[in-house]
């Protein structure tokens, strides 16, 4: 039993490691009980001091070195020390040298599923964040990248396919029915993307060419007798692959891409560089036995991991406290890329619910963190709702608030500038103020700060001078560690509407959809209409064009013009949603026996308008969940709630 208090790791202790990786050899000699891992590391110090490599559950066997120019020999074990945790040389070679280690591992009893373990008879790892130190001693930080080299070696009948990151290189036989493979991944890599599957697979072949001619073999490896019900991953991976080249000019980079489907992988699913490895559930589907949405979940998630490719792989995290970067830019390119497959309204519709269902929630409790937290206890505690779908949200305010243009100028520069490095949200942001001209502090307080911003409307309507004043005012909860929030800028997609299907023109406005950005704590909209004009309706936050909460002290029927009137497909829907919860509550109370037929005139009209996008219109009849509804009640009576 561990008694140990976990010591906090904090982002203002980062400090880079003293030592550069250039190269990495690795051998295994596969065996479910005792594999053996010899790992040669080409080290090259950037300071002085001792050296510390990371390692747990590992038996080490042999340990040598050789400085630059000189044979590899034995070190001595004054030179060294081990401890549960790691390794640490104590006077390493002031000058570049060779280490050279030998472990032990016993993949079949590593039930941590944590780097190198056997799943279904295969051997399988998983690396991020933290286990690559379970295969062998190394810097285990994402900040370390390096080139990777790999030979594997295992008994031929029981694993006929041996494969690792990058392309392939030599394989053969062996003595006594073994064979080997080799693999040379040339991009330099952090170690937390390391991939090694050996096992006896069904295998769905297929290619894609890219943009500029490369031809790319892909492959996907299941189990016995399922490689048919691959076939949609495979076409959701060529589409993938299609749409980063068109979308941000992203072409695949290795001459091979394989996907691995495991019924055990506990971790979804692995960007590994070349070598994705999924969850069977998210591989595997026909038409018999899984539904749309599973569809749609596979597609999702295959684009997700091969996006990765240039957003997390070829440009990694400094070190964890930045995973908001490469995965809530990730989430938001996947969504993209799902939107454009299919109808753009209910994506975004389905995100939302997601974040309000999942992140909002996290923002309300007892665990509301930052995007990007100033510590943490244990790096598994940073892969929440926050992180990803929060993070995703970022992403889209900014490209919102610059424009899908320069938007593709600051991604542009974030490729070319920092390929092949580890980096920071900071970063990442110097090359948007770089393409824009514009200053992003206040909007990385969007990243430091946790909660949910309420935004408080308020309207008034001067009938005399046909004026519409609405004040807004941005409020953040206090949450652990942050009493007092500042403002943030929060970019308000808005419209005037004539309540005909139509936008109103104001003194220094088109009638068109703007955006406006409350970037103080209160400020004031001033809308001049022409003399004698009637009210217009203001429509917010459109396209939840910001994660925040509004709070509007509209009338039912105020609710009901403005659904009616909406021109924006998010709203048209939300409003509705607002209004059947409404109406299934009161229905439920007893209150009323019938349902409000102008409600049921909104929903028609509402369903004939989208009658061109045809999920976009049975989303719009979709009642809301009996879940749902029970946050709205307490004490909540199910029965009456099913019923009505």
């Amino acid at each position: 039993m561990r008694t140990e208090t976990p010591v906090a790791v904090r982002l203002a202790d980062y400090a880079p490691y003293p030592f550069s990786i250039d190269e990495v050899r690795l051998e295994f000699r596969l065996d479910p009980a005792a594999t053996q891992v010899r790992a040669t590391l080409k080290v090259t110090p950037a300071g002085s001091g001792p050296m510390r490599l990371d390692g747990e559950a590992l038996m080490l066997k042999s340990i040598r070195l050789a400085a630059e120019g000189d044979a590899l020999s034995i070190l001595p074990p004054s030179s060294y020390a081990l401890d549960d945790h790691g390794l640490t040389l104590l006077t390493p070679p002031s000058g570049p040298f060779t280490l050279e280690t030998v472990v032990e591992i016993s993949p079949e009893k590593n039930t941590a599923l944590s780097g190198l373990y056997i799943s279904g008879g295969r051997f399988c790892t998983q690396c991020e964040a933290i286990g690559f130190r379970r295969i062998t001693y190394y810097p285990d930080r994402p900040d370390v990248m390096s080139s990777f080299r790999v030979r594997i070696e295992a008994d031929k009948a029981k694993y006929p396919h041996l494969l690792s990151n990058g392309t392939p290189g030599e394989a053969g036989d062996l003595d006594g029915g073994w064979h080997f493979a080799e693999w040379d991944d040339p991009h330099k890599k952090p170690a937390y993307l390391f991939a090694l599957c050996a096992g006896d697979y069904d295998v769905l072949r297929d290619s894609f060419t890219t943009a500029s001619g490369a031809h790319v073999d892909l492959g996907i490896y299941v189990d016995k007798g399922e490689a048919a019900r691959a076939a949609w991953a495979m076409d959701s991976l060529k589409r993938s692959m299609r749409w980063d080249e068109e979308a941000y000019g992203r072409e695949y980079d290795l001459g091979v891409f394989n996907i691995v489907a495991v019924r055990d992988f506990n971790f979804g699913a692995m960007e590994n560089k070349g070598l994705n490895i999924f969850n069977s559930a998210y591989v595997l589907a026909d038409e018999a036995t899984a539904t749309d949405l599973d569809f749609e979940a596979i597609e999702s998630i295959v684009a997700h991991e091969y996006f990765h490719n240039w957003t997390g792989n070829r440009i990694t995290c400094r070190d964890w406290f930045q995973l908001c970067l490469k995965e809530g830019l990730t989430v938001f390119r996947d969504q993209n890329f799902s939107a454009d497959m299919r109808s753009r309204p209910v994506q975004r519709i389905k995100d939302v619910i997601k974040l309000r269902a999942r992140q909002f929630a996290e923002d309300a409790g007892p665990l509301a963190h930052s995007v990007r937290p100033d510590n943490y206890a244990a790096i598994d505690n940073l892969y929440t709702a926050t992180v990803y779908e929060k993070g995703s949200e970022l992403i889209g305010m900014l490209r919102r608030q610059i424009g899908t243009q320069d938007f593709r100028k600051g991604m542009d520069l974030y490729f070319d500038r920092h390929d092949g490095q580890a980096v920071t949200i900071e970063d990442f942001y110097a090359c948007f103020e770089e393409a824009t001209g514009q200053d992003f502090s206040q909007f990385r307080r969007w990243y430091a700060q946790a909660g949910t911003p309420e935004i408080t409307v308020e309207e008034n309507w001067d009938e005399a001078n046909s004026t519409l004043t609405v004040t807004l005012s941005q409020y953040t909860r206090p949450t652990q560690g942050q009493p007092v929030k500042k403002p943030v800028p929060v970019p308000l997609l808005s419209a005037l509407l004539d309540g005909k299907g139509g936008h109103v023109a104001a003194a220094d406005r088109a009638a068109e959809p703007f955006l406006y950005v409350l970037d103080t704590e209160r400020a004031e909209m001033v809308f001049r209409l022409p003399a004698g004009s009637k009210r217009p309706l203001l429509s917010l936050n459109r396209d939840f064009s910001a994660p925040v909460r509004l709070k509007r002290a509209l009338s039912r029927d105020e609710r009901l013009a403005l659904v009616r009137a909406e021109t924006d497909p998010f709203n048209t829907w939300d409003g509705l949603q607002t209004l059947i919860k409404e109406e299934i509550l009161t229905l439920a109370d007893g209150s009323q026996t019938a349902p409000d037929t102008a409600l049921v005139t909104a929903i028609g009209q509402a369903v004939r308008g989208a009658m061109g996008d045809p999920a976009f219109a049975a989303l719009l009849t979709r009642l809301p969940d009996v879940g749902e509804l029970f946050l709205e009640r307490e004490p909540a009576d199910p029965v009456a709630l099913s019923a009505a």
